[in-house]
């Protein structure tokens, strides 16, 4: 897949519509435009577990969307957002998620399959404890050059 035929838009104007700050240290080795853009949604999710904003966090997801947290499984956009919400609320307050990618594998030019580390820090963590660190896998759907949608996102436990 070329660059020329398969543009999923520009990261950091994508990440200036949904008012996230682009860290370009996130990329790691995955620098190419399509890489980056794809990226853009592990950097959105980031940002939404900062604000806890379960709103910004749910709007990444398509309206279907599918999201293992935990032994939860969600199916759509709504399901998540509640979910994230009360969380929010309780448990979750000041908890934010950190990671990097590990792989990004384009499956054609509108479908994006990432691997991710990283885990979830809570509001007293200084930094990530072992026991919290998953690896994750991400299937990406672009609906058009800088329209992109997590259609799912499955975290499995590092250790234990």
């Amino acid at each position: 897949m070329t660059e020329e035929n398969s543009s999923w838009g520009d990261a950091g104007a994508m990440l200036a519509t949904v008012g996230v700050a682009e860290d370009p240290s996130y990329y790691r080795r995955f620098t190419r435009p399509d890489e980056k853009a794809a990226l853009t949604i592990g950097l959105r999710i980031q940002a939404a577990w900062a604000a806890n904003d379960a709103d910004a966090f749910a709007d990444v997801f398509a309206e279907n969307g599918s999201l293992l947290l935990g032994d939860e499984q969600l199916t759509s956009r709504e399901e998540i957002r509640a979910y994230l919400a009360k969380g929010f609320a309780g448990p979750l307050r000041g908890a934010r998620v950190t990671g990097w990618p590990l792989e990004v594998t384009f499956l054609n030019d509108d479908a994006a399959f990432l691997v991710t580390q990283g885990g979830i820090m809570y509001a007293t963590d200084d930094e990530l404890l072992p026991q919290r660190e998953i690896r994750a896998v991400w299937v990406i759907a672009r609906r058009a050059p800088g329209v992109l949608e997590l259609m799912s996102h499955q975290g499995s436990p590092i250790r234990g």
